[in-house]
């Protein structure tokens, strides 16, 4: 009935998509291919990327359980939801309410498109994603935040032993703590990163021609031609500070770049010597791996203090792409910067997001906590 190969081709243009589409038993003389064109080259890459990876999943499992999608009804989706909130299905793990919601929306997408009954609106289907939320909860899991200073209450204070800080450091290498051209790419992403909180799809397509500056003062500003909440690409710019515009432009100067990506991917010899600097970007994928592989880092050369074994695989678990993101969030919290002017400067539109990534500074400032402090003397 299905392939065994679905939805797996390597590429998500809209031609891709659509050959996956038509690939599907029943599917294929519901293919409009003028609709799904213009469809798909209206979403952004990320949007088809999720689109095909969760319509895979829903696939899989109808041909686990004999389901012809063409025909599956209310009673089957509902039924693929249960599996999920227990993890029945190939990968085995339950998964949160929030990642259901997200594949039965793109679920619902592929048979609207394709203009047959959506089995996903309908009541029964509500009624189980409102079970998942309350058997799973519905708090989505927050990646750690990477704070320029780390967790700490004074920002003029010292800096913690996790923080921005320590991972600039451990981008140095070799015994000499020299910077070759792995740190200093490595330091300019992480300080791009902090100035501009991009997300990783975004930091991994910044150009050299998206640079401006620096101004008297060693300033300078990026413009960013696109983002996930400027998906007609209006364009919008960010601060660069005086630091971040000289660790570019030691980098750009050591990768002798001087158009294309800024952070290139770069292939090293066995022995982490530099082998040779790409022309082409990093992938999305690669941000949370070196934020995750400096953590590493620094530990090995002992900058986090006495973290043992177990809570630094927790720290790395808990570190994401989105890690310092979120730590800029919170220190403009800490700093006392109102909502709208972090939503502004960062490119926020939900002020729920923002507000979420501030609630553990929220609890350490909280009524609560001043009381406590107060009774403590």
């Amino acid at each position: 009935m299905l392939s065994n190969n679905i939805l797996a081709a390597a590429s998500v243009e809209p031609a891709d998509l659509i050959d996956d589409l038509r690939a599907v038993e029943h599917w294929s003389e519901r293919i409009d291919v003028e609709r799904l064109d213009a469809a798909f080259r209206a979403w952004s890459y990320n949007s088809r990327r999720a689109f095909r990876s969760d319509l895979a999943i829903w696939l899989r499992w109808c041909r686990a359980n004999r389901v012809d999608p063409a025909r599956a009804g209310a009673s089957d989706v509902a039924r693929w939801v249960r599996s999920l909130v227990v993890g029945e299905d190939r990968e085995g793990r339950p998964r949160a309410a929030a990642t259901i919601k997200r594949y039965i929306v793109h679920v619902g997408r592929a048979y609207r498109l394709l203009r047959l009954v959506d089995p996903t609106d309908d009541e029964l289907v509500a009624y189980e994603l409102k079970a998942a939320r309350k058997k799973v909860g519905s708090k989505q899991r927050q990646a750690l935040g990477l704070r320029f200073k780390g967790d700490v209450v004074d920002l003029d204070g010292p800096e913690a032993a996790l923080s921005l800080k320590t991972l600039l450091k451990a981008c140095r290498r070799g015994s000499y703590g020299r910077l070759d051209a792995l740190a200093l790419r490595n330091i300019a992403m992480l300080r791009v990163a902090y100035d501009t909180g991009l997300r990783r799809s975004e930091l991994v397509r910044v150009e050299v021609a998206h640079i401006e500056g620096p101004d008297s003062d060693g300033a300078g500003r990026l413009f960013i031609p696109f983002s996930k909440t400027d998906q007609e690409g209006e364009g919008d710019y960010a601060f660069l500070s005086p630091a971040t515009m000289s660790a570019l432009k030691d980098w750009l100067s050591e990768g002798r770049l001087k158009t294309g990506p800024v952070f290139c991917q770069i292939k090293t010899h066995f022995d982490g010597s530099i082998a040779m600097i790409c022309k082409n970007a990093l992938h999305p994928n690669s941000v949370g791996e070196i934020y995750k592989r400096l953590v590493r880092t620094a530990h090995e050369r002992g900058l986090l203090g006495q973290m043992g074994e177990v809570e630094l695989e927790r720290v790395v678990k808990s570190i994401s792409s989105h890690s310092i993101r979120v730590g800029v969030a919170q220190d403009n919290f800490a700093a006392e910067e109102s909502l709208g002017a972090i939503m502004q400067a960062y490119r926020w539109k939900d002020p729920r997001t923002v507000l979420r990534y501030g609630e553990k500074l929220a609890v350490r400032g909280g009524a609560s906590a001043r009381m406590a402090k107060r009774f403590a003397q």
